[in-house]
């Protein structure tokens, strides 16, 4: 690095140019709000889904169950490393929440349940997975990365709902 960079850079750090030293801050400022306030906001969405989904129960109990199929299921979070360049919308342009679930072969908006492991609740099919895990694979949406890690790889029975 020349000399005369390094004497802005650090010119930059003292505080001499406000204008940009002003500017570095607002951005770590907003990178660190977004880090805060995102994962609040799904996480806040994941820990209030026992209220919404007892209210409901009722209602999802009358959707027909159309087929039974046996998959894997895994889990993922909205880290850019297990997702695209915007890992808080969907494949479907949706924001992530409590009930998205990742599917290649069932269209967007599909309704499904994972009785074995989560009883009456309803997932939505809302976002896409990599090609080579093919039509028999589901990604469950979770507000956190050790939630996902947690939920490891398993092998159940799903019922696909009526539309």
């Amino acid at each position: 690095m020349s000399r005369s960079k390094k004497t802005k850079i650090k010119a930059i750090l003292r505080g001499k140019n406000h204008s940009i030293s002003s500017i570095l801050a607002g951005i770590l400022i907003s990178i660190c709000l977004l880090g805060i306030i995102i994962p609040q906001t799904t996480a806040a969405d994941y820990t209030n889904a026992t209220n919404a989904s007892y209210v409901a129960k009722a209602a999802n109990e009358a959707k027909k169950v159309v087929k039974t199929i046996k998959v894997v299921i895994t889990a993922y979070s909205s880290t850019p490393d297990q997702t695209d360049g915007s890992p808080f919308i969907t494949a479907s342009n949706k924001y992530v929440r409590d009930g998205i679930i990742a599917n290649n072969m069932l269209p967007f908006g599909t309704k499904i349940r994972i009785p074995e492991l989560y009883g009456n609740k309803v997932f939505t099919v809302e976002d896409r997975m990599n090609k080579k895990k093919g039509n028999y694979h589901f990604d469950i949406w979770m507000a956190n990365r050790p939630l996902a890690i947690n939920f490891g790889a398993r092998t159940a029975k799903i019922e696909i709902l009526e539309n």
